[in-house]
């Protein structure tokens, strides 16, 4: 994994975080409203200390389903407090006691019928309220950090999660490209770990120069809020306009086969940032799965970031964030922040 630059100029701070669970909290924002009707059960679960595949276990044995029979739509961290949806799929519309489901795991705190399955990254968004402790740094010039950020955005790293421990997720896919067979959940997981490291790569390069939030030739715009494209087309005071509101970004390529989108100095920097060996070797894996070129946005701007010293080295981050983002990447920007209860996300 490569190192990732700083977008703002130095690391301003040492701090640790998740000495408990209560200190990196996660609420699911809907994408919809529950119809009310249908044989979807669709619960929202407060989980302390366990994963979301553990959770949705747990669901399946408590209303006498095959696994297959409870969905979600993200994954949430285990060494946290989440909030997040469920859905359980019961045709006879009769549900177990739900008051069984209670435990210091595990609260439910709605539930309401829908008329269908929730579907993997059915969110708006997640809503974060996050707890440094020990913070060693200037508090002022932290102060003035988290200011910047929330008028000019961050670049919108993939967070360490997707690399799996000790980064190991993409040397695993470099096997899997060499021949090694895998599961398919575990291909998926691969796939998007060489996906987002090639990604990192680019914006990296970006960072480096200045232009992770400004304009390149032959650059391809990402709508806000959406997987939508345009572009490439001539640099314009509209454009500019769009840029400076946060309507638009600038994007990088989530490597798959046929040719990059982006044209002249863009594309140059991105097939320039991802030339040596390593990438060439996931390039071409990704190609061979049949994978499509796709683009993510270079750029995040965290809604709503505030925060306030809970002590004078004790800070409160609260922020929401679109699905697909990480939290992490706001982290970063402030300088190293140890995990005390661990970064595994299931």
């Amino acid at each position: 994994m490569i190192p990732l630059p700083l977008a703002f100029g130095d690391a301003l701070l040492h701090a640790d975080i998740r000495t408990t669970p209560e200190d990196f909290q996660v609420d699911e924002l809907p994408a919809f409203e529950p119809s009310g009707e249908g044989e979807h059960l669709l619960l929202t679960v407060r989980k302390r200390g366990a994963n979301t595949v553990h959770v949705a276990k747990l669901l399946a044995k408590w209303a006498g389903l095959p696994e297959m029979g409870v969905s979600y739509a993200g994954m949430k961290d285990r060494h946290a407090v989440t909030t997040q949806r469920f859905s359980v799929h019961l045709p006879k519309r009769i549900a177990p006691d739900i008051a069984a489901l209670a435990s210091d795991e595990v609260e439910v705190v709605d539930a309401t019928w829908h008329n269908r399955k929730l579907q993997r990254g059915a969110l708006a968004g997640n809503r974060f309220r996050l707890v440094l402790r020990n913070v060693q740094g200037d508090a002022k010039a932290i102060d003035e950090r988290l200011s910047l950020i929330a008028a000019r955005g961050l670049p919108n790293w993939f967070g360490e999660q997707r690399f799996g421990r000790d980064g190991g997720n993409v040397p695993a896919a470099l096997a899997m490209f060499g021949g090694r067979r895998v599961r398919p959940d575990q291909r998926s997981l691969l796939l998007s770990a060489a996906r987002s490291a090639l990604f990192n790569q680019v914006l990296a390069e970006r960072v480096a120069q200045g232009t992770w939030d400004s304009p390149l030739e032959g650059e391809v715009w990402m709508l806000d809020g959406s997987r939508s494209v345009f572009g490439p087309e001539p640099w314009t005071d509209l454009l500019a306009d769009r840029l400076g509101r946060f309507d638009i970004h600038p994007s990088g390529p989530l490597w798959g086969e046929g040719e990059l989108r982006s044209g002249g100095a863009a594309a140059e920097l991105e097939l320039g940032a991802i030339s040596d060996e390593q990438s060439l070797q996931l390039r071409a894996g990704l190609e061979g799965a049949r994978l499509k070129q796709e683009r993510r946005a270079l750029r995040l701007r965290p809604a709503n970031l505030q925060h306030r010293w809970l002590d004078t080295d004790v800070l409160e981050l609260t922020f929401a964030l679109p699905p697909g983002c990480y939290a992490t990447a706001v982290l970063h920007e402030l300088g190293p922040v140890q995990d005390v209860g661990g970064a595994e996300r299931s």
